[in-house]
């Protein structure tokens, strides 16, 4: 059995349908029980005091808004090689959400930061290219708002995604190429000297696990939502020509 025959709008709507009320229940005990294992169940730390547990919102929302814009890349390139307009729909699906994670993630690494560095922006080379990442996600909902065209408006987005990549993987490894940054090193490595602490590191595991499943959801709300858009002006166009 081929995975492009969930390309086809039919079979990706008739998939999806069953599988969101799914999705949707693991989301919410996921989402819900790791912010409140987190939250109230964790001690403060004993530097960070009770600012720590911003971790548990920051570190997910930062980690879903850098692998949207990827997953957009994927999307992208299926939609340049393979012409499938489920693909283009589902990145542009993303973007909206990718672009809210970005912001959470921007916001809530502020109200960290200022307590920890005693401001609530630096052009650290991570927040700076964060933030840049951010504006590419506004540039690319911006130019599929401004295209009429379905398949331009897909190709050129597709090209924005490809240059806005460069700063998403730039906003997951500045930390390793600029170690003068005042960013911190990842709440999470291969390197168990690095991880948080496990008191710290299971809730954030599962509040991470929630993330990606919010994040899924969504997409498949939205891109279900964008086929049907499709749908609908397409049966516009046909009356308009009757």
């Amino acid at each position: 059995m081929s995975l492009w025959r969930y390309s086809n709008p039919a079979e990706f709507m008739r998939l999806t349908t069953p599988a969101l009320p799914v999705l949707w229940a693991l989301t919410g005990l996921l989402l819900g029980g790791g912010l409140a294992w987190g939250f109230f169940l964790t001690p403060d730390d004993y530097q960070q005091g009770a600012t720590v547990k911003i971790l548990f919102i920051h570190v997910p929302a930062a980690l879903m808004a850098i692998n949207a814009w990827l997953m957009m890349l994927v999307a992208s390139l299926v939609w340049f090689i393979r012409r499938h307009h489920v693909s283009a729909l589902a990145a542009r699906a993303a973007a909206p959400v990718g672009a809210t994670m970005t912001l959470i993630a921007l916001a809530t690494g502020a109200i960290w930061g200022q307590p920890m560095w005693g401001t609530w922006w630096a052009w650290d080379p991570r927040l700076t290219s964060f933030f840049v990442l951010f504006l590419f996600y506004l540039g690319y909902i911006a130019l599929w708002e401004a295209v009429d065209e379905p398949d331009k408006a897909a190709d050129l987005t597709a090209i924005v995604c490809l240059v806005g990549s460069v700063f998403a993987l730039l906003s997951r490894y500045a930390v390793f190429f600029w170690s003068q940054g005042l960013h911190q090193g990842p709440s999470l490595s291969l390197d168990a000297r690095e991880n948080v602490s496990d008191v710290f590191w299971w809730p954030l595991v599962v509040c991470m696990a929630g993330f990606v499943l919010l994040f899924v959801s969504l997409v498949l709300v939205r891109t279900r939502t964008e086929i049907r858009l499709r749908r609908l002006r397409a049966l516009e166009a046909l009356e308009a020509r009757g």
